[in-house]
């Protein structure tokens, strides 16, 4: 399947991921244990920073990419967006002043120089102004988060906050495109394993 895109590599990457099932690469996700992300967060546009945690509680299964992809390839951004309010959510994202938002979807996979690729995507809150007014904003309902881990333990990423995502089957081309000028930047991530009961 082709990865038409529009912004930055962080499109190509977050659509490899999500769509290695379709092309049959499940085995290349790895099924972690429940893990915390944290880094400090640059926003491009305002030159505003910041810190962000994410908590991954459990990985998505294969199954549950393959449904998100099939209601995106039957029924549009909407059909996806449906699929992703009804899925168990796998983690939360937050800033240290706020209690954050679930995410619905997560996943990793070896990079190629030795560390990994971690993709994380949910939709995003609409405020009552946002539901009511429904600016051009109102079309890009899912937050998607790229995350880079090298074989050192050292990262960076990025966080579209408001994208869109669109497939057409016919011709099997899958487009993510960010309603802001560029994504936030994820600077200095760590990542630490999170203990099991009995541990």
């Amino acid at each position: 399947m082709r990865l038409r895109y529009r912004f930055t590599s962080f499109a190509v990457v977050v659509g490899i991921v999500m769509l290695a099932g379709a092309v049959g690469h499940v085995a290349a996700q790895t099924m972690g244990r429940p893990e915390v992300f944290s880094a400090g967060a640059v926003d491009t546009n305002s030159g505003r920073t910041g810190m962000v945690q994410i908590n991954v509680d459990r990985w998505s299964t294969p199954v549950d990419r393959q449904t998100m992809l099939k209601a995106l390839l039957d029924k549009g951004p909407d059909g996806l967006l449906n699929a992703m309010q009804h899925v168990k959510a796998v983690g939360r994202i937050r800033t240290p002043d706020s209690i954050g938002y679930e995410l619905r979807y997560a996943v990793e996979r070896p990079g190629r120089d030795g560390g990994r690729d971690v993709i994380l995507a949910t939709d995003r809150p609409i405020s009552f102004w946002e539901a009511v007014n429904r600016p051009r904003s109102i079309d890009y309902p899912f937050t998607l988060i790229q995350i880079h881990m090298n074989a050192d333990g050292k990262g960076e990423g990025k966080l579209a906050v408001a994208t869109k995502i669109t497939a057409d089957e016919d011709t099997k081309t899958i487009e993510i495109e960010d309603f802001q000028l560029q994504p936030v930047t994820l600077v200095d991530v760590k990542a630490e394993k999170k203990r099991l009961n009995g541990e």
